[in-house]
């Protein structure tokens, strides 16, 4: 037997047996917008508020964007001073930083007048859309466990904890069958950003590309056929024999869950990644076909088509890898080309859904693991500040053309509805009807709960 042939043998196994069992017991998949959708709740833990939102798409810049230099304006009046940051990370000794002149100029935007950088008119023009938080706030100073605390709710890692999509994935369970609750698109900071934990990997992401080839080996090979499938329907019902005397071996059940999800997607998937009749007003909306913004563009396009057809979460890094792109030490030019990127798509993504009547209950979230400190490290640059930064919302029930918090008049440290990382994830969890008390799993004998700390909900910014 060769190498490929056993190969090609084993993948026709695997998927082919959940192809023809699908095709036996559903027939061909044909909608990809409304009847695929699961019939009653799957998930482990039923909405008990009201539901404001049905998917969410997190938009997550890695490396720390520098809030002073985009969505929180404050003036140069002390530029060149020097600036005492004792106490910053784990130093307590007294340290002198000079701080560096900001080089943007502020517009202020729509009815609301809201103020944003020249770095993103685009999303400038959106702002009556946005409730944009100043005042978050994290306690790790450095990428990698301030990436975990943002997105698990905890700091360190005595448990693995999972991330924010897996718990929705286990507290919803899929919207449609065809298609998995949580997605990730784009190059994450840390593998943390996709991991199930305790939830299992069944919670965990599914990565997605926007290429030809969006999700690898999702194609049938094509010695497949017909009546093979028919043939192979058989061994899938040996694999449910064997699940169910094995149900207590959770590995087994999640993998074999996860070859009928493959199967379906095969189905499903082609039809969701292929652009081709996406009007081409909808594509220059996003930016596609230009240099600078194509790649973010169609990844922010197949967010929307993840949200329209049920996908819970949809994650998207930008700049992922290391320390992430937006680690501006050096100069804080770098930021210029990253913010060209993102501005047009970002806009698009939220004319897009709100012209198709999306933006209300889809929930648009920008964020990043930390700011950015208003003194240099003795460069152009700024360093890592986890003590107060910007995070904002669209749609899905926030107050559009609303700011809360705000920063010290440096932009140090936030001053004002001072707001937990963990916040954001409650206040998430409160738009698709979830209490966050409610997320709590036993552990080694121990209840974990995915928020633990911070107040609860935004509030304040929920319409």
């Amino acid at each position: 037997m060769t190498r490929r042939y056993f190969f090609e043998r084993v993948g026709a196994g695997f998927l082919g047996a959940a192809i023809g069992y699908l095709w036996t017991h559903d027939g061909l998949i044909t909608s990809s917008t409304g009847a695929d959708k699961e019939e009653g709740p799957l998930g482990q833990i039923a909405p008990r508020l009201p539901v404001k939102v049905n998917s969410v798409i997190f938009l997550f810049m890695c490396g720390g964007v520098s809030h002073i230099d985009t969505f929180d304006p404050k003036d140069n009046g002390h530029a060149g001073k020097m600036i005492d940051a004792v106490g910053f990370g784990d130093n307590q000794a007294k340290m002198l930083r000079p701080v560096i002149p900001i080089l943007r100029t502020y517009t202020r935007y729509g009815k609301s007048g809201i103020a944003v950088s020249d770095w993103f008119p685009h999303v400038g023009s959106c702002v009556d859309d946005i409730a944009f938080v100043r005042s978050m706030y994290t306690e790790e100073v450095n990428h990698f466990p301030a990436v975990i605390e943002m997105v698990t709710g905890h700091r360190g890692r005595q448990f693995n904890h999972p991330c924010l999509g897996s718990w929705i994935s286990y507290a919803l369970g899929a919207a449609n069958k065809n298609l998995p609750a949580f997605v990730n698109i784009g190059r994450p900071s840390s593998p943390v950003q996709l991991t199930g934990g305790y939830l299992g990997t069944t919670e965990a992401a599914t990565p997605f590309g926007t290429g030809e080839v969006p999700v690898e080996n999702l194609r049938t090979p094509p010695s497949a056929s017909a009546q093979r499938e028919k043939d192979l329907a058989l061994l899938h019902q040996l694999n449910a024999e064997f699940r169910e005397h094995h149900r207590t071996e959770m590995e087994i059940a999640a993998r074999l869950k996860s070859y009928e999800l493959a199967a379906r997607m095969q189905l499903s998937v082609p039809d969701l990644v292929d652009f081709a009749k996406e009007p081409e007003s909808i594509k220059s909306l996003y930016g596609i076909g230009e240099k600078d913004t194509d790649a973010f563009g169609r990844q922010l396009l197949l967010a929307r088509r993840l949200a329209e057809r049920g996908v819970r979460f949809i994650q998207i890094c930008h700049g992922g890898g290391g320390n992430g792109a937006w680690d501006a030490h050096e100069d804080m030019k770098s930021h210029g080309p990253l913010c060209r990127q993102t501005d047009k798509p970002i806009s698009g993504l939220i004319r897009d859904l709100k012209q198709r009547g999306l933006l209300s209950s889809t929930l648009v979230v920008w964020a990043t693991e930390f700011g950015r400190t208003p003194w240099s490290q003795n460069t152009t640059g700024r360093d890592h500040n986890p003590r107060g930064f910007t995070c904002w919302m669209a749609g899905g029930g926030v107050k559009g053309g609303f700011v809360l918090g705000s920063t010290d008049d440096v932009g140090f440290s936030a001053v004002e509805d001072r707001a937990y990382v963990s916040d954001l994830n409650a206040t998430i969890l409160h738009q698709m009807g979830l209490d966050h008390k409610d997320l709590t799993v036993v552990v080694n004998n121990r209840p974990v709960r995915l928020v633990e700390h911070g107040y609860g909900p935004i509030t304040k910014i929920l319409a």
